[in-house]
């Protein structure tokens, strides 16, 4: 399998990124990404400008996709900023890689995602999956964490706490409220991509605890 990872350096990326690498059903990673990454046999790493993506690049056509870019306001700094990383990005690679034949996209999105939700977070979610079920991927997976549990590269104090909370409370929490780790969210994304199950599958927030 040749498989196309998007966010390779973010939380649940780089353990998708991992957990590729040393499986034996996937042949090759192309994961574009904006800083170079560790070299490894099975990757291709091009440093991109996810505002000018190549979109003549050959490595469009693969037989999957697993997106997991995203960002927070505060990193973004403003909602326009956000919407760009958390909608308008993961759309692009998903066109592009569509057209280059390729039939088969995972996106990490979040739960809550709805394109008419108060919410703006949410909202840029539901927005993203609603956008998605237009292109016709053959297998189009939509996988909807609750808060994601792991270690960050940079601090997210507002994260950071509630982790404490629900952590605290894990054992009294209904099952789609507790954390999900990034290693679940990984394999359920690798997973979805191997597989490739026909037409649209979201996976909600309980079965990723």
């Amino acid at each position: 399998m040749r498989l196309i990872l998007a966010g390779a350096t973010g939380l649940v990326g780089r353990h998708v990124l991992a957990r590729a690498l040393v499986d034996p059903r996937v042949g090759h990673v192309v994961a574009p990404t904006r800083r170079p990454v560790p070299a490894h046999p099975k990757l291709d790493a091009p440093v991109v400008d996810f505002d000018a993506l190549p979109g003549d690049a050959p490595w469009w056509r693969a037989d999957a996709v697993i997106c997991a870019l995203g960002t927070t306001m505060k990193a973004a700094g403003s909602r326009a900023a956000f919407r760009r990383v958390d909608h308008d990005y993961p759309l692009a690679i998903a066109a592009l890689a569509q057209r280059h034949g390729t039939p088969t996209y995972a996106l990490n999105s979040a739960m809550g995602a709805d394109p008419a939700s108060r919410v703006f977070y949410n909202r840029v979610k539901g927005e993203l999956e609603t956008s998605l079920r237009t292109l016709g991927f053959a297998s189009l997976t939509l996988v909807r964490p609750g808060l994601i549990g792991g270690e960050r590269d940079e601090r997210r104090t507002g994260e950071a706490l509630a982790a404490r909370i629900l952590g605290a409370l894990h054992p009294l929490l209904p099952v789609k409220w507790r954390i999900n780790p990034a290693p679940h969210i990984a394999d359920a994304l690798l997973t979805a991509a191997l597989e490739a199950p026909a037409g649209v599958h979201v996976i909600a927030s309980d079965a990723l605890s």
